[in-house]
């Protein structure tokens, strides 16, 4: 068997690729590494478990806690929660890791499992190594009578992560009307919630999750619903979310979508303004657009890139002590606030922004012009072999060369499906498109 775990977590289709048995046996696994240092002491490990409200996840969590409590760790249930809350409780309640079960913008039949380490950190590739080891065990350590763990819930979570989010914000949002989408996920318990309480005026539309609905033709990846919502109620903004609540896009008054790009443009400038943003630098990754990089150079501003994937952000969020980093996908992360991304933090700070300055989306998120960016979706059944392709490589030197400075190309393998990714940015739509097209059609 490959490397069960991708770039976030452990992720495939409920109950066939992630099935009670692998979240049972997978929790105990992680207990044993990450609580290691508890369960060699007098002190009880504990973990915190959230989940989106996709069906598989009532399932899947009480797989995850009995495998927590076969391995000696209680259980603290937070319920359906934003992974970025799941990580903020897992700190601030010193657990020894959090569990959050979610596929996050994936369609309902998929879910996943993500856990972190003591503080809310995602975890290291050697982490996710040792777990995978330990699961090969077949016949683990398990305690008996008294030392077995407790199943409790924690009624508290979702107004201690409300306040986390409150204090982020030193500017009332007092005159903000915004439209959020909840995408009948993980956002419908807290973010309507968080935008009034900061002040903002707020219409809430697909937070009405019944297990099945969770991504369904809305939320950060189907934008369309959204948009009319704000010109129907003349809101200043949309807010729209993914499943587990990690992603914020935006939509200004117009109804024209505001991405991950714009919105790190936006709050780079306004920490760049206020002397927080460390050495002046951004942290972006390959796939943000080259309109980007010339908006982040026309503001003094570094915008250094990563690896796609939060992950590989955090990384170099860490490495470098930078504190503001994202992607155009809608993570942003705020190292000194969270740390991973989270949407609702970032539609929080965003309006911020509009408040303290008085000026709309559109006028702030205008400092960023997008060259046209065209991306294709190329399925495959090995995607190493795809990629090592010779015929592929020459036509890529081929159409770099032909692209010059004017654009570029990124291919890249997905980490958590069967497809591999055709990314180019040219100076006009046809000649980005013709491109991408090109060179996907090479792919096999």
């Amino acid at each position: 068997m490959g490397r069960l775990f991708g770039t976030d977590g452990v992720r495939g289709l409920a109950n066939k690729d992630l099935t009670a048995d692998l979240a049972l046996r997978l929790s105990a696994a992680a207990a044993a590494v990450l609580g290691a240092h508890d369960l060699d002491g007098d002190t009880r490990p504990f973990a915190v478990v959230g989940w989106d409200p996709r069906a598989s996840s009532e399932m899947l969590s009480a797989a995850v806690s009995a495998g927590l409590a076969s391995a000696g760790v209680d259980v603290h249930l937070v319920g359906v929660m934003p992974t970025p809350a799941v990580a903020h409780l897992t700190a601030e309640y010193d657990a020894a890791l959090g569990v959050m079960i979610s596929a996050s913008h994936n369609p309902m039949p998929d879910n996943g499992i993500k856990f972190f380490a003591r503080g809310g950190h995602k975890l290291e590739d050697a982490q996710e190594d040792a777990i995978e080891a330990v699961l090969d065990d077949p016949n683990p350590p398990r305690p008996t009578g008294a030392a077995i763990g407790r199943v409790t819930r924690a009624e508290d979570a979702v107004d201690r992560y409300v306040a986390h989010l409150e204090s982020a914000i030193h500017h009332p949002l007092t005159g903000v009307k915004v439209v959020v989408d909840a995408a009948n996920g993980a956002a419908s318990s807290v973010a309507a919630k968080a935008y009034r309480d900061a002040g903002a005026t707020v219409v809430a539309i697909h937070d009405a999750p019944d297990g099945l609905n969770i991504n369904r033709d809305c939320g950060s990846t189907h934008l369309q619903s959204l948009q009319a919502a704000v010109l129907e109620h003349g809101a200043d903004l949309g807010l729209g979310h993914d499943g587990d609540a990690d992603r914020c896009l935006a939509v200004d008054a117009a109804g024209r979508i505001v991405d991950g790009d714009a919105i790190m443009a936006v709050l780079a400038i306004a920490m760049d303004e206020a002397g927080e943003l460390v050495d002046h630098t951004l942290v972006a990754t390959v796939m943000s657009n080259l309109g980007l990089h010339i908006a982040m150079r026309a503001a003094g501003i570094t915008l250094r890139t990563a690896a796609v994937g939060d992950r590989y952000v955090l990384e170099e969020l860490r490495n470098g002590g930078y504190s503001l980093g994202g992607e155009q996908s809608g993570h942003v992360v705020l190292p000194a606030l969270g740390t991973t991304g989270d949407g609702v933090l970032t539609g929080l700070k965003l309006m911020e922004r509009m408040a303290q300055t008085g000026r709309d989306l559109a006028d702030l998120a205008g400092v960023l012009t997008v060259l046209p960016q065209v991306l294709l979706n190329v399925r495959v059944v090995d995607k190493a072999a795809a990629m090592a392709s010779a015929e592929l490589t020459a036509a890529l030197a081929a159409e770099e060369a032909r692209l010059g400075d004017d654009g570029r190309i990124l291919l890249r393998p997905s980490g958590t499906e069967p497809l591999v990714r055709v990314m180019v940015e040219a100076p006009t739509e046809e000649a980005a498109r013709g491109t991408a097209e090109r060179l996907a059609s090479l792919i096999s």
